[in-house]
């Protein structure tokens, strides 16, 4: 059985669309474990709540990963039960994502709390910051207490953490949760306007899955 005219560039289109979002995921993952690497040096969980942030950025590219990989290969197959599979994946995604949206407005106000409490490893590789509060936060995770992570300093290098709690002048004195609070706020508009785009794409996969199900089906019961 073969798709016929529109059916062909609807299932071009899907494919292409979970291509990107595979690589996409792909991405993630190996971000995740690059960045667990660099803070621990090994993929080795020694501490949940440090380990937290890369541990998510994993999670989220495995699930993107496989629920692209059902979208391409009943794409290409014109696999009925895999695109079916793939449409019902990408609804319950969506779903999650509309609730946390609406969580994330009715607690707006808590942004300076989800900021401390979130882990924020991840986020020391690209703010200019050190800790939740500050350098101190570190004091007690090293076993010599007198190192950080080498993003905490101002010149960044290889072992540039290890006991440099004692030289503070190399370190970064402001702590992440004042810097990722005025980031979140300063960029909020960017990030709104990235997960409309996303939410798009979404919908437009859902939108595809569903007219190459139906273009299937009909190829069938021709048959």
């Amino acid at each position: 059985m073969g798709l016929e005219g529109g059916m062909k560039c609807v299932k071009l289109l899907l494919f292409f669309f979970n291509f990107i979002f595979w690589l996409c995921g792909l991405g993630l993952i190996v971000v995740g474990i690059m960045v667990q690497v660099a803070m621990h040096k090994t993929l080795t969980i020694k501490d949940a709540s440090a380990s937290g942030a890369p541990i998510v950025v994993i999670g989220i590219g495995v699930v993107i990963f496989f629920i692209a990989f059902f979208g391409c290969c009943g794409a290409w197959k014109e696999n009925y039960c895999m695109v079916t599979t793939f449409a019902i994946l990408l609804s319950l995604i969506i779903i999650v994502e509309i609730a946390a949206a609406i969580a994330g407005y009715v607690f707006r106000e808590k942004v300076s709390v989800c900021v401390t409490v979130f882990p924020f490893g991840l986020f020391l590789f690209q703010l200019s910051c050190c800790g939740v509060n500050g350098t101190s936060d570190w004091r007690n995770f090293y076993p010599d207490g007198k190192s950080v992570p080498d993003s905490c300093c101002v010149n960044v290098t290889l072992n540039c953490g290890v006991g440099a709690l004692s030289t503070p002048a190399k370190l970064h004195k402001e702590g992440c949760h004042d810097s990722m609070e005025a980031f979140l706020k300063k960029n909020i508009q960017w990030v709104i306007i990235a997960a409309l785009v996303i939410a798009f794409l979404q919908i437009m996969g859902i939108v595809f899955a569903c007219l190459l199900m139906r273009g299937i089906r009909s190829g069938y019961e021709v048959m």
